[in-house]
């Protein structure tokens, strides 16, 4: 398949919150009287809430209250909402306990009730409301075209691929060439760009709309020239084509985790999360043909989530090193490619 045109879309300037995996969702029961009691939230007196950090505690007393799943690349509900309200406020979430005890005007109140009240009615992702998500503090457009980017990798690259001792690559700077498989909103390919100044990056979705939302995001950072983005099954539009970095975030979500996944997972398209029966369709693929798409000295750097069991099941002879991060702890996989 061929490589895809640019498409533009109407975008906001592209929100930071940690990363998460996308099968570390909680899964939660229908609860009709608590939605009830959602659409009678309670009215707020003007002036009842004056400062930043008072939105915050209301936000998360309203989430509670409809018992909202907390997943997109926010660790819990004080994240979310402070990342909700930094937003209406034209804030990055990052300055939000500088201006946490601000007072906040009764128009900029009232834009970010009317958000508070669409997250807990529509049970929408965060980042999709405000098409906004933020990886290792960068903002990524986004909308329901793209699974939300919340990939443990974008860490990883920084502090395992800094040419430090114990560095996954001695140098970063002689990395010629990056492939991230499964590239959704392009995040990771981005953040490969930052972290090896000196590659080519090629980024390849099965989903023509993905590559779009990926398309922006190039565009935004002004990668054009160095990230190329391919309508394909994974190495399939590549030809032979080598690489010294493959990067994958792929479906790895079993059957289980997709019958018990929450309402605000089920608004992402599902083609992102669906690994199969034991969630590994996708990365054993990925693991039978990489060797030959990688250089010599190459490596795959892939995420499976919580999946590690049937990984170590499944191939119990592959010299599989785990990666930890500040969130995650084997997660993550990397294999050079004379192990492959």
């Amino acid at each position: 398949m061929a490589k895809t045109s640019k498409t533009k879309a109407k975008t906001k300037p592209a929100t930071k919150a940690k990363s998460g995996s996308k099968a570390k969702v909680k899964s939660r029961s229908a609860a009709p009287a608590r939605a009830a009691s959602v659409a009678r939230a309670p009215k707020v007196a003007p002036g009842e809430l004056v400062t930043l950090f008072d939105f915050v505690r209301y936000a998360v007393s309203r989430f509670a209250e409809a018992d909202l799943a907390v997943a997109h690349g926010t660790t819990d509900p004080v994240a979310e909402a402070a990342f909700l309200v930094c937003d209406s406020l034209n804030l990055h979430p990052d300055q939000f306990e500088t201006f946490a005890s601000a007072r906040v005007t009764n128009a900029e109140a009232q834009q970010i009730f009317d958000l508070i009240h669409r997250r807990v009615t529509t049970r929408q992702p965060a980042a999709y409301l405000v098409n906004k998500a933020y990886m290792l503090g960068l903002p990524f457009y986004v909308d329901e075209r793209v699974i939300v980017p919340r990939s443990f990798i974008g860490e990883i690259l920084g502090s395992h691929f800094d040419g430090g001792d114990g560095s996954l690559i001695a140098d970063p700077e002689a990395v010629e060439s990056v492939l991230d498989l499964c590239t959704g909103s392009g995040c990771l390919a981005v953040l490969a760009s930052q972290r090896f100044p000196n590659a080519m990056i090629d980024a390849v979705d099965i989903s023509p709309d993905a590559l779009e939302v990926a398309s922006e995001n190039v565009d935004i950072y002004q990668l054009e020239d160095r990230v190329s983005l391919y309508d394909g099954d994974l190495f399939a539009p590549l030809g032979d084509t080598r690489y010294d970095l493959i990067i994958s975030n792929p479906p790895y979500v079993d059957a289980q985790g997709m019958a018990d996944l929450p309402d605000e997972c089920r608004a992402e398209p599902a083609l992102a999360f669906d690994g199969g029966a034991d969630g590994l369709d996708i990365v054993r693929r990925i693991l039978a043909e990489a060797k030959q798409h990688l250089t010599e000295h190459g490596g795959l750097l892939c995420e499976i989530g919580r999946g590690r069991d049937n990984v170590d099941d499944a191939f119990p002879d592959l010299p599989l090193m785990w990666l930890d991060t500040e969130e995650s702890e084997a997660e993550v996989f990397w294999i050079a490619a004379k192990d492959l």
